[in-house]
C-alpha cells in the first residue's frame, strides 16, 4: 500500500484519468472527491460488501431484505435497523 500525505485541495493522480482530491479534513473524517471516467465504477467498500453478502444469501436461499442492508451500509452500519 502506498501512503501519501496531502493537504486540502491537493490531489493524487492514478493513471491518466483518475484524480483524487482532498476536499477537507475534520475530526470526523476526510472528505475526498474522485474524478474518474463514467465507465469506471467507483463504490464505497461497505456498500460493495453489503451487496456481496446479499448476493451470497440470495444464492443460498436466504430471504433478507437487500434494501435495508444497503441503507444500513450507506449509514455506516453493518446490520439492518
Amino acid at each position: 500500500m502506498l501512503v501519501l500525505t496531502r493537504k486540502p485541495t491537493e490531489s493524487i493522480l492514478i493513471g491518466d484519468d483518475i484524480r483524487i482530491v482532498v476536499l477537507g479534513v475534520t475530526p470526523g473524517g476526510v472528505r475526498i472527491g474522485i474524478d474518474a471516467p463514467r465507465e469506471l465504477p467507483v463504490h464505497r467498500s461497505e456498500v460493495v460488501v453489503a451487496i456481496g453478502d446479499e448476493n451470497k444469501a440470495a444464492a443460498s436461499g436466504a430471504s433478507d431484505d437487500i434494501e435495508q442492508k444497503i441503507i444500513a451500509a450507506l449509514r455506516g452500519g453493518s446490520e439492518a435497523p
